[in-house]
């Protein structure tokens, strides 16, 4: 019910900004065009006395979004992954946005567990404790698993979380209409793309059946990483609207002293931070995308926990190919192949001229490898890299905004446990191995295999679709166009039936 309705939300909100003062901060992060702003400033000025305070210890849009609701919360979360929409130093203020809500009733969680399990906590937990965390959609319970003695999370969607996060993005469909509505020019942020990103998200995040298959997903492609730690959901335990996962019992990896004092290696942990997140991201195509230290611990033994999997990233085989020849052309220093692959991706037009290009890349490196270890920063070498690209006309790829901003959030993780990682050498057997593996003689014939595999289906239909194509030729006046047409569906079939014979010639060896 995207209607008029929703005005009232639009002024409670610009009332809030305007009280918080996180209007100004926000409409020129945004580089909002002046009629877009007279027009939030109309709906937020006037009202200011309407708007919430918030907590005045945070930064103001942070007050503000926090004073407004967990939709609110969720959304400055989503929109710290899209710089290329709010601007850089807002979307790191977003980024570091807390989420922490009062909890609600224990008994009110035990009900909703009972409720969705179908049998009592007492018959599923011989322990369940008082809510350990809160959030903007959930909180979590520390448990004992009734028939094992397995510690588990219980994660437990807020009540009638669902209907106040569909009310707000109900709000947010009408404010992205009204504001392009407003002002056409403002369409290049795209404010409807991104409520409806916002709203796939959110949506995922609503159905713990789905963070539960993600967690699943995640754990099997990361089973055999040494050091590395993910666990698994109880599926028995689990339904919509709660979520059983094994317990990460560790240190949480923002305590820093707590872990030197444990007798981990911090330079290792900062080192395997980063190597864990590229494997994800290069090898399975498959990563945790909000890989804070709030979302992992250290074991005893030393290994990396990670949990909460409501955001996750994927990049199709292409892309991740793409992304790791970019990468190793730029530890390579040859600017020319990093112009060279993204001509050839198509992620810059054609039109534009490569040599001048691979100059102004040359102009985003060449600086960096001037730095010594600590200075030496992968995320603003992306960073840089999608401001240079822009310019040269390349589309904003959200997968890859999406991507740019976990790398800048591992990073910080990573210096954070070691001031002196050096990015460059800890990346490059990385993205070396992923390229033998996947760029070379090895991976055309292991492509050719695929291409031959997948034609090779044809071959059970060749016959009838033979037979078909007759029928047709005798129905149709066979025109010069009808003829090209024919001729072309013959060398498709042509080229199946030799891909099929090709197939079974393989499978006999």
């Amino acid at each position: 019910m995207r209607g008029p309705h929703n005005i009232w939300r639009l002024i409670r909100t610009g009332a809030t900004f305007e009280r918080t003062g996180a209007m100004k901060i926000a409409l020129e992060a945004m580089d909002v065009p002046p009629r877009l702003r007279l027009a939030a400033r109309v709906f937020g000025w006037p009202f200011k006395w309407l708007g919430y305070r918030g907590d005045p210890a945070l930064p103001p849009v942070t007050r503000a979004l926090t004073a407004l609701g967990p939709a609110y919360i969720k959304f400055g979360q989503v929109l710290s992954t899209r710089p290329d929409v709010v601007g850089d130093e807002l979307s790191d203020q977003l980024r570091v946005l807390q989420d922490k809500l009062p909890p609600f009733p224990t008994e009110v969680a035990k009900a909703t567990v009972a409720a969705e399990l179908g049998q009592p906590v007492d018959s599923l937990f011989s322990e369940f404790s008082a809510p350990v965390a809160a959030a903007s959609i959930a909180q979590v319970h520390h448990a004992r698993e009734a028939g094992t003695g397995d510690d588990v999370a219980v994660k437990i969607l807020r009540p009638g979380i669902e209907r106040a996060f569909r009310k707000d993005i109900d709000a947010f469909h009408f404010a992205a209409g009204l504001i392009e509505f407003l002002s056409p020019a403002s369409r290049r942020l795209r404010p409807s793309e991104v409520v409806r990103h916002f709203e796939g998200v959110v949506m995922g995040e609503l159905d713990l059946r789905l963070e539960s298959s993600a967690a699943s997903e995640f754990a099997s492609n990361t089973e055999k990483d040494h050091g590395f730690q993910v666990p698994k959901p109880y599926w028995f335990l689990s339904s919509r609207r709660v979520m059983t996962l094994g317990w990460a019992e560790g240190i949480p990896l923002g305590e820093v002293a707590a872990i030197r004092a444990a007798g981990h290696d911090c330079d290792a942990l900062g080192a395997r931070v980063l190597q864990l997140f590229l494997s994800h991201a290069l090898r399975d195509g498959y990563f945790h995308a909000d890989m804070h230290q709030g979302n992992m611990k250290v074991a005893a033994n030393g290994d990396i926990i990670a949990y909460d999997f409501g955001i996750m990233g994927q990049i199709d085989e292409y892309t991740r190919r793409v992304y790791a020849e970019i990468l190793m052309g730029f530890i390579k220093r040859d600017y020319r192949r990093v112009a060279e692959v993204h001509f050839e991706a198509g992620y810059v037009p054609r039109d534009r001229d490569i040599d001048e290009f691979s100059r102004a890349l040359r102009a985003v490196g060449e600086p960096i490898f001037g730095m010594n270890a600590t200075q030496i920063s992968m995320a603003k070498l992306l960073s840089y890299l999608f401001e240079v690209t822009e310019r040269f006309g390349m589309q904003t790829r959200t997968e890859l905004i999406l991507l740019q901003r976990t790398m800048v959030v591992v990073e910080g993780v990573a210096r954070s446990l070691s001031e002196n990682v050096n990015i460059w050498q800890v990346a490059g057997p990385v993205v070396e191995t992923y390229i033998k593996q996947n760029i070379g003689p090895q991976a055309l014939l292991r492509d050719l295999v695929r291409t031959v595999r997948v034609l090779g289906r044809f071959g059970p239909r060749l016959p009838q679709l033979a037979e078909d194509l007759l029928i047709r030729q005798n129905e149709t006046a066979a025109t010069p166009l009808h003829r090209s047409h024919w001729v072309s569906a013959g060398l498709v079939l042509l080229g199946a039936g030799l891909a099929s014979g090709m197939f079974a010639l393989w499978q006999s060896f």
